[in-house]
């Protein structure tokens, strides 16, 4: 079991109206582990801004998983020199999975030497003590955990979404897929107590909260490593019986540890959303083996099946990667012909990208302008099939969780099916945070557009 520590808050605050700014890159984790930066900040007595010339501290939040998000921290930290310079006072700081990686520290202290704060994505809770050095001592702080000493419970957490939370179920992963770097900078897998998780939405559901996501690297493998026999369905179970929550999402799940108990129990319960998000990444055998994915074609689409069988109305999403080591044009129309076999209402497509420390990173690499030629390829089947599915939509009757109005236009309201697609239609402002009927008229490639249904709210 691995060991619960308690966050303690500190008992020294800032001085003054101190602002704090956070940007993040990459996935919903690291959205999560931004929202405990953020509560450890105002906790501390730091107030956000969006201005970077306003803020007292900036702490950029990074992802290692592609090479454009690494790149990206690298040019805005660049940027920055010229603030700190004009603001000698301003702490920056970076953190998350880029500095987990030994080489990739050391290369932000050496090029970036103006860079305050360096820690990684075991010791976010010892961000106040960090703090502290660095303005006691004026000196750059580098402190990056090789591993991790268990689960920081009670962490303030600042959350944007007033509707919809983000609660961590889990962390690291154990699947070692040989193109992902994730194992190397998250650590192991490792579980909350289920009635932390429990509580903290019990807490949520209080304050207002409608709709939850539940985050693990793999949510599948949740309960593994505890010494009591309680695995992820027996945690919907639980979940699904909180009065008030609406509605539980999860993300992201392995399809080799997707077992027929976790189907029965998604089917049979009411506020699971009919939502599988399914990382299939290639269609060919050969590669999925070359990942070390753990499954065939025939085992992933087995599994769509039971799926399809089980909740008929689901909407089955994906991600799926062009250009692995090794990956010849059969390879390839072998993931055509997956997405043609599964159609997915939207997929997530990417090029792969040289991850350093990882096995396929020393494999033969296949031709930037090959992989260039083929996710567009792969795009333009996804969009087909997406048009396609929405356009089937046209005329049914979806309940939708109002969030407020659209960007784009004020005089049109946005919101979710359980489904996961997104719906535009008109309607007052006060249904925010209402579940409401919404008819679909019309399918396009990434929303639906729609009219409300009279005395079709749920409060």
């Amino acid at each position: 079991m691995v060991e619960k520590i308690e966050y303690k808050s500190p008992n020294k605050k800032v001085e003054g109206q101190k602002k704090y700014l956070i940007q993040s890159f990459g996935c919903q984790m690291n959205e999560r582990d931004a929202e405990s930066l953020s509560g450890i900040l105002e906790d501390l007595g730091y107030i956000p801004t969006d201005a970077q010339e306003e803020a007292d501290i900036i702490i950029l939040n990074t992802c290692c998983v592609r090479e454009t998000a690494e790149s990206k921290v690298y040019g805005l930290l660049g940027r920055l020199r010229k603030l700190k310079v004009a603001k000698p006072d301003l702490i920056l700081g970076v953190c998350g999975c880029m500095p987990q990686q030994e080489d990739v520290a050391k290369k932000i202290r050496h090029n970036f030497p103006f860079v305050d704060l360096i820690f990684g994505t075991h010791n976010v809770h010892e961000l106040p003590r960090m703090i502290h050095q660095v303005q006691e001592n004026h000196e750059a702080v580098l402190e990056v955990w090789a591993t991790e000493k268990g689960i920081v419970e009670n962490v303030p957490v600042r959350r944007k979404d007033k509707l919809k939370a983000w609660v961590t179920i889990m962390y690291g992963c154990n699947n070692f897929c040989t193109y992902c770097i994730v194992p190397y900078v998250r650590g192991r897998e490792r579980s909350r107590k289920p009635e932390d998780i429990i509580k903290e939405i019990q807490d949520l559901v209080q304050e207002g909260y409608k709709e939850v996501t539940l985050l693990g690297q793999n949510v599948n493998s949740y309960g593994k490593d505890m010494d009591v026999n309680y695995r992820f369905a027996d945690l919907l179970l639980d979940l699904d019986k909180i009065e008030g929550l609406e509605r539980i999402r999860f993300m992201t799940s392995h399809p080799r540890d997707f077992d027929q108990r976790l189907i029965d129990v998604i089917a049979s319960a009411k506020k699971v959303c009919e939502h599988f998000h399914l990382p299939a990444q290639a269609g060919s055998n050969r590669i999925l083996k070359l990942m070390n994915r753990g499954y065939t074609r025939e085992q992933y689409l087995d599994l769509i099946q039971r799926i399809k069988s089980a909740v008929p109305n689901a909407s089955i999403t994906a991600d799926l990667m062009v250009g692995f080591p090794g990956e010849t044009e059969e390879d390839f129309a072998d993931t055509l012909d997956l997405v043609k076999r599964v159609r997915y209402d939207s997929a997530f497509t990417f090029v792969y990208n040289i991850r350093t420390g990882t096995p396929a990173a020393k494999m033969e690499q296949v031709a930037e302008e090959v992989k260039s030629e083929r996710i567009q390829r792969l795009i333009e089947l996804q969009n087909k099939i997406s048009y396609e599915n929405n356009r089937q939509e046209e005329g049914k009757v979806f309940e939708v969780l109002v969030e407020g109005e659209t960007k784009n236009n004020p005089d049109l309201l946005a919101g979710r099916t359980r489904t996961n697609k997104l719906v535009v239609f008109q309607g007052p402002i006060e249904l925010t945070g209402k579940l409401v009927q919404v008819k679909i008229t019309k399918g396009r490639l990434n929303l639906l557009e729609g009219e409300l249904v009279l005395n079709g709210t749920n409060d």
